[in-house]
């Protein structure tokens, strides 16, 4: 019985049935017998998470425009309809045409953030892969990784064939030509080695199975070992010189998803050099679309998905240069028509008055800063240097136009906090509150979300420890306690979730072995607080014979090789190394589009840097 008459069985037991049916507005299903190259596009979330994940969106678009390829969306059942596949003998299967995932010839999974990966051993179970790299045939799918958390391939490297490191829209393609190549000359004696080495002559592609992880008497990770000589010792993440067109044909789903709005990209990349921040440190050069292009895209979008909501999506929107033109040009060519845009957090130093002023048009639900700590001397350390001052004046403009509600991001756990620093979390969003009671009375209303700090890897504080989960909770009960009275809200995250994800953030090809251990326990959805479960990591541990405080509470020296010191970010570790070294001095780096500071980008890219139109990049030309 095929899996379509099989899923009629069970849909009608479990909870949104919609989430698995596939069949949504602008769907791409082609002829399976007559394409070639089969690609399955794996998000391990639910549904309602990965249908607002632009990454998979951007593919999906990319290769459904080839003849010889199709690509498919296969996304993780909730728990109930997993419980209700395992008993019909269903496999995972892809939403377009109901195939298995164990059918297609590649598997490209997103992993945009580490508390995927026993999701990603889930997937791997449900389409009937085997889970480990050694143990797949070449009668199996390539199982391909790329996102934000495979810099540091190194914890779920043996369950990868395959890394795509940095930017995928171009080497989506030679990876596709390169398995199709292979299969088309493929013989009785051809051997999945012999693709994988193929496979690893790709710039960009980082492939685990040719490689040995060595570690030092202490533990500490000592080199990476290339097995054999075609291996490149260093593998530099893609970039893509000049953005590609936004896709603008969205699949619309039938249920409810997080973000329910059409995303435009209109900037790759940052330029302030946040010390914290993972993806700003690794995503640059900093390339922006043009306000033609991101309007032209947004009237595409609009009749053919009947959104009314644009998410104008970068690492920092208020840092694109002409982000106030943008909005004013949305605003006059949509009028009366009910569109707006949105952006994300943005920054306290970038967010004009002219800025606030072209979005006051907007729906108000609330305007989002990111001061990240509450004190002066805490954003110096961290690189993000503005005033008090200058906060509040923001604060006051905004109240002024309209909005009711400021929604502030703060992290705890910063190297060199104290608790006054702590303290001051409290003191600044009360005084946010109290600039906005006096123009708006006890209708202003400020929101603070405070997360914990994790030393990322290619970051300059990847040397620092993280706070122990009794700092951690000490901090957040002062919060409690001071962060109080009418107008405030406090969320903050379970400092146990913290100390997860310190630990798969830094870890080493060891840690494989816990994660394995601990889905085996039933881990899994684990970045849902009610599914989370510290205990089974810790049996983990146990079993593996490992100490999660190695991975979490321990200094760095200066000198200590990293596992994944053989990805090339693009910034040099020097430059972070010495970075590290400023902030423990209170001293910043300026922005680099008004400094360069030769952080590596420049050398590695150069060529490429060439290749693009001045007005795309914003680095500055090396002859």
């Amino acid at each position: 019985m095929s899996i379509e008459k099989r899923l009629n069985a069970i849909l009608p037991t479990v909870r949104t049935p919609g989430r698995y049916t596939g069949g949504e507005l602008n769907q791409v299903t082609k002829n399976w017998d007559e394409v070639q190259t089969k690609v399955a596009l794996v998000f391990p979330e639910i549904y309602d998470l990965a249908m607002s994940n632009l990454g998979i969106m951007v593919l999906y678009d990319l290769l459904n425009k080839r003849r010889d390829a199709l690509a498919e969306r296969v996304f993780l059942p909730w728990v109930d309809m997993e419980e209700a596949m395992r008993q019909a003998e269903i496999p995972l299967y892809s939403l377009e045409s109901k195939h298995a995932l164990a059918e297609f010839d590649l598997v490209g999974v997103s992993l945009p953030y580490e508390s995927l990966y026993t999701n990603l051993l889930n997937v791997l179970d449900l389409g009937n892969i085997p889970l480990f790299s050694a143990e797949r045939d070449l009668d199996h799918p390539i199982v391909i990784a790329g996102g934000q958390a495979t810099y540091n391939p190194e914890p779920v490297a043996p369950f990868l064939d395959a890394f795509a490191i940095g930017e995928g829209e171009e080497v989506i393609h030679e990876i596709v030509d390169c398995v199709k190549e292979f299969k088309g000359a493929q013989t009785a004696t051809s051997t999945r080695q012999e693709l994988l080495e193929k496979m690893a002559q790709i710039p960009g592609l980082y492939v685990p199975a040719l490689y040995k992880a060595h570690y030092q008497g202490d533990g500490t990770f000592s080199h990476l070992e290339a097995l054999v000589d075609s291996a490149p010792r260093t593998i530099t993440k893609r970039v893509v010189g000049e953005l590609p067109p936004p896709p603008t044909r969205f699949i619309v789903p039938y249920v409810d998803v997080v973000h329910n709005r059409a995303p435009v990209e209109i900037m790759r990349g940052c330029t302030r050099g946040c010390r914290f921040c993972h993806a700003g440190m690794v995503n640059r050069p900093v390339r922006e679309r043009s306000p033609e292009e991101i309007l032209s895209a947004i009237e595409n979008i609009i009749p053919h998905t009947g959104y009314s909501e644009i998410g104008l999506l970068s690492l920092s929107s208020s840092d694109y240069t002409k982000i106030v033109a943008l909005v004013e040009a949305i605003n006059a060519r949509f009028e009366g028509e009910n569109i707006s845009a949105s952006l994300p957090s943005l920054r306290i130093d970038s967010v004009s008055v002219d800025l606030m002023d072209a979005l006051a048009g907007q729906r108000r639900s609330g305007f989002t800063l990111a001061p990240e700590a509450a004190t002066e001397r805490m954003r110096k350390i961290i690189n993000k240097p503005t005033s008090d001052a200058q906060l509040l004046e923001t604060a006051r403009e905004i109240y002024a136009r309209g909005w009711h509600t400021i929604k502030l991001y703060f992290m705890i756990g910063h190297p060199s906090e104290t608790l006054e620093d702590v303290r001051a979390i409290a003191q600044l969003s009360k005084a946010v509150r109290d600039e906005g009671a006096k123009i708006i009375g006890g209708r202003a209303q400020v929101h603070a979300g405070v997360s914990t700090f994790i030393p990322k890897p290619h970051t300059p504080f990847q040397w620092t420890a993280c706070d122990t989960m009794k700092e951690i909770q000490a901090k957040i009960d002062i919060l409690k306690k001071e962060l109080r009275g009418r107008g405030l809200k406090l969320n903050w995250n379970d400092p146990r979730e913290s100390i997860y994800e310190a630990w798969l953030s830094r870890g080493d090809r060891r840690m494989a072995q816990v994660i394995y251990q601990a889905w085996k326990r039933g881990a899994k959805f684990d970045a849902w607080r009610e599914h989370f479960d510290y205990e089974t990591w810790m049996k983990a541990f146990q079993e593996v014979g490992l100490d999660p405080d190695f991975y979490t509470h321990r200094q760095r020296p200066e000198e200590e090789a990293f596992p994944w010191d053989h990805i090339n970010a693009g910034v040099r570790k020097k430059i972070l190394f010495q970075d590290y070294v400023w902030s423990q001095a209170g001293k910043t780096r300026p922005d680099c589009r008004e400094q360069c500071y030769a952080c590596g980008i420049l050398p590695t890219f150069n060529d490429l840097r060439r290749q693009v139109s001045s007005e795309a990049w914003f680095c500055p030309v090396v002859e």
